[in-house]
């Protein structure tokens, strides 16, 4: 898993943010390909933070999937509620971050 902790308050601070937010990705069966995880990445060196959408894919299915994304995006859970999942990933320079936590 990504290695950026988030306290409790960080994670309920950014999950406020996502309520508002769109899912900008959604996970149906083709599952993750290099394509998703391209655009992902795109999503969070722009914003930080990506909501995601599972399509089709039950509870146990959509927790290996959530863990898949954040090993290999390279990014931290911020909260996963039904088919929907918050991902965060701070940008490494600092006059370039959008959320500032």
């Amino acid at each position: 898993m990504y290695d950026f902790p988030l306290t409790g308050a960080q994670k309920t601070f950014l999950r406020g943010l996502g309520q508002t937010m769109e899912p900008a990705l959604k996970v149906g069966k083709g599952g993750l390909t290099p394509e998703f995880f391209k655009e992902l990445q795109t999503h969070l060196n722009t914003r930080e933070l990506v909501k995601l959408r599972f399509v089709a894919a039950d509870r146990h299915e959509r927790a290996e999937l959530i863990e898949q994304i954040s090993d290999q995006g390279r990014c931290v859970v911020a909260g996963a509620v039904g088919a929907t999942a918050l991902f965060y990933r701070q940008n490494p320079d600092s006059a370039r971050r959008v959320i500032e936590l």
